[in-house]
């Protein structure tokens, strides 16, 4: 507010001395009308002065606002891509949790059926049925083998895979240079 100090000032001055001046030459009408005249132009140049005053001001306003509410919005995008990421991490906990807990069971089902197929090809061979037992035996051990080196493979496979990576999540995405040609990723 203390912009518009000098000016009301200024007003002030040039007012009073018209009004002196007005007052000492009240018996000729032409220079009292010279003198309105330059009050009326004073006033018309001092409300532009006013205006520019006023507007310059509310440009500041305004680009303080805009820069208050670009640094909420970025705070809230922010926020919101972390609460995303550790929704994210925490479902890929979740589900990683169950998947093993769900093969745990069933790795335990299928030790359970070739242990029952490996021990009625024992029966089989105690009681005089070799060829059948020999069978049972052999098919089971193998389908166990083959069923181990499934989980041995599924494991590695699991310990290699990435965990979700959080910070490059929170990264801008990275703009092409070629707008026409964007980039490919391999």
């Amino acid at each position: 507010m203390f912009k518009f100090l000098p000016g009301l000032i200024l007003l002030q001055l040039i007012t009073a001395g018209l009004v002196i001046l007005a007052f000492r030459w009240l018996e000729n009408i032409e220079i009292v009308i010279t003198l309105a005249s330059f009050a009326l132009i004073v006033c018309i140049l001092i409300a532009f002065w006013f205006a520019a005053i006023a507007r310059d001001m509310q440009k500041g306003q305004l680009s303080r606002m805009k820069a208050l509410h670009a640094r909420d919005r970025e705070k809230i995008l922010l926020n919101a891509e972390r609460d995303k990421a550790s929704i994210a991490t925490e479902s890929y906990e979740k589900i990683s949790k169950e998947t093993r807990r769900i093969h745990s069971k069933a790795n335990f089902k299928v030790g359970a059926a070739f242990t029952a197929a490996a021990t009625v090809g024992g029966l089989m061979l105690l009681t005089q049925f070799i060829t059948v037992g020999l069978m049972l035996m052999v098919g089971s051990g193998s389908g166990l083998a083959g069923y181990l080196m499934r989980i041995r493979q599924e494991r590695l496979a699991l310990g290699k895979q990435p965990v979700i990576d959080i910070s490059r999540q929170l990264e801008p995405p990275q703009k092409s240079v070629h707008k026409r040609f964007p980039k490919r990723s391999k």
